[in-house]
């Protein structure tokens, strides 16, 4: 089956050296093993940039039968940088994916990143890195430093994806609460995957997808918790009439228009993904380089589901989404 990895992730040594100019809540400095980047007192990560290699990237492709990787940025994005190097970042990062794009134009296909903090300035990268270097996408971080995705000021960028047919993916960062759950290691387990439901249900219940009902999003992780909590949030808007002041259709029908990526280290999840979503808008994706791909590809091929809905999660959907 044709096989389209959607999240897969790479990371420039030029935007690690930037970071280490950063002087608000995401803090770089280098160390014996790349690069450690923490995030204020709450979360910190070492920054390996060989993890990202592409030529590793490809290796592991062809063990795993991946015909084409959609490369992303991983955090932190340029949503999280300094005003005075936001757009130099995003520069960096959309001109790497693109040169990865160009000279592998049959194995890679990229997603853009915006200074999502400065709108007009987004907007303007948006233009250059769809319609210029040919990006097929935009990552939309589950915060843009502290501020939430359905803030007004956003609208003029889904507006403008929404005429292009340009997705915009969802990817977890860390959360701005993130220090009620940092004990235990809770953030990568827990807070990761709630704070990008959040992102996702705001969209929802803001009236974002009401207004623009032609805009593309992406749902990672199976979803996070959100398929599971659908049923409940369904419950408090069409019964108790709460947080309807800004849609006219209940959230799961809005919700059954978005993309979910598979990625997903129970294959129970992914069933669950299928049963309550639509075939048609379930995607493949690894989450590589920290997970190995042919392991969740293995779970979407050992699926108790129709070959047919295997082969469009695989790749058929994916190649319609990003045009490829």
């Amino acid at each position: 089956m044709y096989t389209v990895d959607c999240q897969t992730h790479v990371f420039p040594e030029a935007y690690a050296e930037l970071l280490l100019r950063n002087t608000g809540r995401v803090r770089t400095v280098r160390d014996k093993d790349g690069y450690i980047v923490t995030y204020g007192d709450t979360q910190k990560f070492v920054l390996n940039l060989n993890a990202y290699s592409p030529e590793k990237k490809l290796i592991d492709m062809d063990e795993s039968g991946i015909d084409v990787s959609v490369l992303s940025m991983n955090i932190p994005g340029p949503e999280a940088l300094d005003d005075e190097i936001a757009v130099t970042g995003a520069r960096i990062c959309n001109d790497y994916i693109a040169e990865l794009c160009s000279r592998y134009p049959d194995r890679f296909a990229g997603l853009a990143v915006l200074p999502m903090g400065n709108v007009p300035a987004s907007l303007e990268e948006y233009r250059r890195a769809v319609h210029e270097l040919g990006l097929r996408g935009v990552i939309l971080y589950s915060h843009i430093g502290g501020k939430p995705v359905d803030d007004p000021g956003f609208m003029p960028l889904y507006a403008q994806a929404a005429k292009d047919g340009i997705p915009f993916v969802i990817h977890p960062t860390v959360p701005m609460w993130g220090d009620v759950i940092r004990d235990y290691s809770m953030i990568p387990m827990l807070g990761l995957m709630v704070d990008h439901s959040i992102a996702m249900l705001r969209l929802i219940l803001s009236g974002t997808l009401e207004r623009y009902p032609d805009l593309l999003i992406v749902h990672p992780h199976c979803g996070g918790v959100l398929p599971y909590l659908m049923p409940r949030i369904e419950e408090q808007t069409e019964v108790k009439r709460r947080g309807r002041e800004h849609i006219r259709k209940s959230p799961p029908e809005y919700y059954r228009n978005v993309y979910l990526d598979m990625v997903s280290p129970s294959p129970i999840a992914m069933e669950y993904a299928w049963r309550t979503s639509r075939t048609d808008r379930l995607l493949f994706g690894s989450d590589h380089p920290w997970v190995k791909i042919s392991t969740l590809k293995d779970y979407v091929l050992e699926l108790a589901i129709p070959e047919d809905h295997k082969a469009m999660i695989l790749g058929d959907n994916a190649r319609r989404l990003f045009r490829l």
